[in-house]
């Protein structure tokens, strides 16, 4: 009896180690995999069905006359990002924009320099815009109250709230949530792809990922989804219910509230997209109900009397706007903006020659003020993803 335990013992433990080391070996011995094999399988979030071969150009030789939507890069940086911003470009161009050659717009609240322009320039054949951005889509807006603004900063320092003091974090919060799109370099444009300095784009993109969203429909696109900070956000939630009450017929059927509440819209459960990386479709934004929606955000001043993010924000919008199966998770793009990432597995990671490590697939972060530093979490599942609840909305 004792080396049957002893046995028992060796091959739970060996079980558990495989569990936690290799993702795919979890997912096939759940408890949920084991279920689904006995009671057949469950429909599938839209994701996990394969881009259509007829979206990819082979590698060579290089076809430029093919079919393009209508889309371009959108960078938001200063001049002082250029090394940042160039690293990010020059994975832009290797990994995806060599094959398709999609123009590229760059703002910035100030000129850009001809030194910046120069080495942008240098980095591709296709077209780059440089923009400024108009003072009032920008700088805090006059009626606001200051001293509203001061005391709510103050008291975030005192919390020690990320980016709790800046003013202009918070410009670039409003100004992504609901002036970017307005922009007159963008107003030719359909399709949009947000691109930020530092990133990494671990996989080759050999489709064409705005098709995408053009056939099928698509409004927006993400790679990373996680939980906001509370005390950022903590009238937002309200401000929401209030204007949704007030305009029900903006609210899409089928749309993806799902993802956002656990009680039916009653609360926030404070999952978002995590919007440095976004593949969206411009008229959506321009269109009534995002636009009455923003505005309806803005004039109550959370941008500045809190801290609201333009991911919240963008994601809340997507989700009760449109329908779910119009917000897409590009599972096949490989991507990190610290301290997060996501890494494509198995046959994916293989498919789109990803240089990521599999079993780093989401991150690490200290949450101020609420615990403990987080472990190394290494999965698109962990409990500070929320991709776990998307694919329960396609379930």
């Amino acid at each position: 009896m004792r080396y049957i335990l002893l046995v028992l013992g060796v091959i739970i433990s060996i079980h558990y180690i495989l569990s936690f080391t290799h993702e795919e070996y979890g997912k096939a011995t759940s408890i949920s995999s084991i279920a689904e094999q006995l009671t057949g399988p469950k429909p599938n979030p839209p994701y996990k069905t394969p881009v259509p071969d007829e979206y990819y150009k082979p590698d060579a030789p290089l076809d430029l006359q093919g079919r393009k939507a209508n889309a371009s890069f959108v960078m938001l940086v200063r001049n002082s990002d250029l090394s940042g911003i160039m690293g990010s470009m020059k994975q832009i161009e290797d990994r995806f924009n060599r094959k398709f050659q999609y123009p590229y717009v760059f703002l910035n609240d100030e000129p850009f320099t001809q030194n910046f322009k120069d080495h942008i320039l240098a980095l591709t054949n296709t077209t780059v815009e440089f923009g400024v951005i108009p003072s009032d889509h920008w700088h805090q807006p006059s009626w606001v109250d200051e001293d509203r603004a001061t005391k709510s900063r103050d008291e975030m320092v005192r919390n020690n709230v990320i980016y709790g003091g800046s003013v202009p974090y918070r410009n670039m919060c409003r100004f992504n949530s609901g002036f970017f799109y307005r922009h007159e370099l963008l107003q030719k444009y359909r399709y949009y792809w947000r691109v930020e300095p530092d990133i990494k784009i671990f996989c080759d993109v050999d489709y064409d990922p705005f098709l995408v969203m053009q056939d099928q429909n698509k409004v927006y696109g993400f790679t990373i989804s996680l939980y906001e900070y509370q005390a950022t956000i903590p009238t937002l939630w309200n401000v929401v219910k209030s204007f949704i009450n007030a305009n029900p017929d903006f609210v899409a059927p089928g749309n993806a509230m799902e993802f956002l509440s656990d009680d039916g819209g009653e609360s926030y459960n404070l999952c978002h997209f995590w919007s440095n990386f976004e593949i969206a479709d411009l008229d959506f934004w321009r269109g009534e109900a995002y636009s009455k929606f923003f505005e309806y955000l803005d004039e109550q001043g959370g941008f500045y009397y809190e801290r609201w993010g333009d991911a919240p924000v963008h994601s809340i919008g997507a989700a009760l706007f449109a329908k779910k199966e119009q917000v897409h998770f590009f599972n096949d793009i490989g991507y990190r903006h610290e301290p997060f990432q996501h890494c494509p597995q198995g046959d994916v990671h293989a498919k789109g020659k990803c240089w990521c490590d599999p079993g780093q697939n989401f991150g690490k972060y200290l949450l101020v003020n609420v615990g403990p530093p987080l472990k190394l979490i290494s999965s698109d599942y962990e409990w500070y993803s929320c991709l776990n609840r998307y694919d329960r909305m396609f379930s």
